[in-house]
């Protein structure tokens, strides 16, 4: 199909001559005597891949007609036909879009050559962002299933993460469930925070295997049933460090692994193994020091009944500011008994790491 222009001046002679010399090199070409009728011819859904304009006219002169056209058909290239004292309005023409302009009178050749570098303008503006939109349509398409696949790949490390924890339940028993708790009891406290769902996600995953660095001590240590002398404690400490290269080279546990390393730390530097103070220790783990007391309080022990969420909440409050960083402990404060008590009900029957996989969600 020819490539369609719509010629656009008030005069009828000057609109045959140029409609004749693009007809007869092959171009369709239909006339518009004022600017107010080529304005009406396009809105009626004409379609044209190129509109010639005189500048003069009486109703709407080529200026208006290009203002009133290019939002509306930013594909159609217009370009203006001016004669000699009006160069400077023309090229403010092309200042407001216009593609090019031809000085009247013209040759033919100077009429075909500047139409065809504006039909092949179009062209090229066309099939880029056909491009653009077929690369943006194959990215989202591709993206999706990076996505899919990278959800995938997470949900088959949490499984992996969960076995790591049911064998650390097997060889160290004091332990079976408070993994499982802990987890959820940080993550609860890390979204009162306002956290995003890949920080509470990581912050999880380093909760979840906060102990598994007691993989690598001796069974006569871990299960010991009386006290720890200086030389066993010392061991038992290492348990942190030990944590921290199990993990350390899984790149999907990079930044869980800090919150391995650090469980231990106190908010005064009174802790173990670095000593780490204040904002030194990573946020995950300074969650984690208050989820951790609240379990270990509120759970039964073999040397102890499980006392009350009272007790926890004094205790942890006490202890504000020196094991305990103070703004999160005030978080902690004012989470209502009954998610941690929904929470504690709740692990029995669920896959520890889910909350975790909630958090993406």
């Amino acid at each position: 199909m020819p490539d369609r222009i719509l010629v656009v001046d008030d005069e009828e002679p000057i609109r045959e001559i140029v409609a004749s010399m693009l007809g007869t090199a092959g171009y369709s070409c239909k006339q518009a005597g004022s600017g107010m009728e080529a304005l009406s011819m396009l809105n009626s859904g004409e379609e044209f891949e190129l509109m010639l304009s005189d500048l003069m006219m009486a109703d709407l002169d080529g200026i208006g007609l290009l203002e009133r056209t290019k939002e509306k058909f930013p594909d159609m290239p217009v370009v203006m036909v001016t004669a000699v004292h009006d160069i400077s309005v023309a090229l403010a023409a092309i200042r407001n879009g216009a593609y090019d302009y031809l000085l009247k009178p013209f040759e033919r050749e100077q009429l075909l050559n500047t139409v065809s570098r504006a039909l092949e303008n179009r062209r090229l503006k066309v099939e880029n962002r056909t491009y653009q939109t077929n690369l943006e349509s194959l990215i989202k398409a591709r993206t999706e299933q990076l996505q899919d696949a990278l959800r995938n790949l997470e949900r088959s490390y949490d499984i992996t993460l969960q076995a790591l924890g049911d064998a650390l339940d097997l060889k160290d028993r004091e332990t079976e469930g408070h993994s499982r708790r802990v987890t959820a009891f940080t993550m609860a406290i890390a979204r009162a925070m306002g956290l995003t769902n890949e920080q509470v996600a990581t912050i999880a995953r380093g909760a979840f295997l906060h102990d598994i660095g007691k993989m690598a001590i001796p069974d006569k240590i871990l299960n010991k049933p009386g006290k720890l002398d200086p030389d066993e404690t010392a061991i038992m400490r290492e348990h942190c460090f030990k944590g921290y290269q199990i993990v350390k080279k899984i790149p999907f546990l990079s930044e869980a692994c800090d919150i391995i390393y650090s469980h231990q730390e106190r908010f005064d530097g009174t802790g173990y193994p670095r000593g780490l103070k204040g904002r030194e220790i990573p946020l995950g783990a300074r969650i984690f020091s208050i989820a951790d007391t609240l379990d270990a309080i509120t759970s039964d022990r073999p040397y102890r009944r499980a006392r009350s969420m009272g007790d926890a909440r004094k205790e942890i409050d006490d202890w504000s500011g020196r094991q305990f960083d103070p703004e999160i402990v005030d978080v902690f404060q004012h989470m209502p008994d009954e998610i941690f008590e929904e929470l504690r009900r709740a692990i029995g029957q669920s896959d520890p790491l889910a909350y975790s996989a909630g958090a993406r969600d």
